[in-house]
């Protein structure tokens, strides 16, 4: 999309994001896009950006916001009185947004878009590692390779996908395209047999899609309904030699059955995410050989952090020329979203 012309009226926008991310997630050539369509204030480089909060909100339009950026409370926003639109160039805005924002009227939109897609191929990268079991291969290795009949590939595996999220859809769909003929199976509440069968799934519930499973990723959003979603009965269900995926949210994962699964050695964990995060130093999952912990690495990262600036810019553009905001987040969606 091209971005607009700038406007004689050009809007005020403010960027407020933590310092340490602000040069990644906006670098030079996206802040010069931005004042190129708009009246910036201040300039969204070094530690300014978030020092200058709320203050700066008096003559903004628009908040370009990220990690760092503190809650919109209502006492906040009425230090904002021409607040329009909040563009999040990071992923889930429910730390940032408040009732005060809908009631006012805000639109938000999330770059929750362009952070799926490294989401996606790690997770995908870990069901290749579960599907060889490689936690397990590895940690014996020093024993000597193992015979041929005890190794594992991942043709005809079956993967079992909890919650059809813009990332399980994403998952199910590279899976889809893998000539390994992967079985995937969905169980998701709020998605028809018709439609799980159309994203390429099996639709089932949890607890045969637990029994059926020999890798299980964790795809659901933070809910008062999924937390502890994956207990100690379902963890059982899973046979052995199964592995546990989650790049989702830890407290989906009830942490402490999960722990005694791995310490038994039943079950493979590759966790991204943890309950808590991190783990309290000399907690089992920290050392066990069959558990892989990452700090929570699998969304944009590094130079990848720009397309989420990137997808904010474009954002802006779309607004300034009246169009759908594509990342649109609305109040009632906020619930069911991660």
């Amino acid at each position: 999309m091209t971005a607009p012309t700038a406007r004689a009226d050009r809007p005020t926008v403010v960027c407020v994001m933590s310092p340490d991310v602000a040069g990644l997630v906006l670098p030079t050539e996206l802040r010069d896009q931005l004042a190129g369509m708009v009246r910036l204030v201040p300039d969204p480089s070094g530690a300014q950006v978030h020092a200058a909060f709320p203050e700066a909100l008096a003559e903004a339009e628009v908040l370009v916001s990220s990690w760092g950026c503190p809650r919109l409370t209502a006492d906040v926003l009425a230090r904002a009185p021409r607040l329009r639109a909040v563009l999040h160039a990071a992923g889930t805005v429910k730390s940032l947004v408040s009732e005060a924002v809908w009631e006012r009227g805000i639109v938000v939109s999330s770059a929750a878009d362009a952070n799926a897609g490294p989401v996606v191929a790690y997770t995908a990268a870990l069901i290749t590692l579960a599907a060889r079991r490689t936690l397990t291969m590895a940690a014996g290795y020093g024993a000597g390779w193992p015979d041929h009949t005890l190794r594992s590939g991942g043709d005809g595996l079956t993967v079992g996908i909890i919650g059809a999220s813009r990332i399980g859809r994403g998952v199910i769909a590279q899976l889809a395209r893998s000539d390994a003929g992967y079985r995937i199976l969905l169980s998701d509440p709020y998605v028809t047999h018709g439609e799980a069968r159309s994203l390429g799934a099996e639709p089932v519930e949890l607890a045969e899609l637990c029994r059926r499973s020999e890798v299980v990723s964790v795809h659901a959003p933070l809910l008062p309904e999924t937390t502890g979603l994956l207990d100690a009965k379902l963890l059982a269900l899973l046979p052995d030699g199964a592995a546990v995926i989650n790049t989702a949210r830890g407290a989906i994962v009830d942490t402490e059955a999960l722990t005694r699964e791995c310490v038994s050695g039943r079950l493979e964990a590759y966790l991204d995410v943890t309950d808590p995060e991190p783990v309290p130093p000399g907690h089992p999952l920290a050392s066990l050989p069959n558990v892989l912990l990452t700090p929570h690495i699998a969304g944009a990262q590094g130079t990848e952090v720009r397309r989420l600036g990137q997808y904010a810019v474009a954002e802006l553009a779309r607004w300034l020329a009246d169009e759908p905001l594509r990342g649109e987040v609305t109040r009632e969606a906020l619930a069911r979203l991660a």
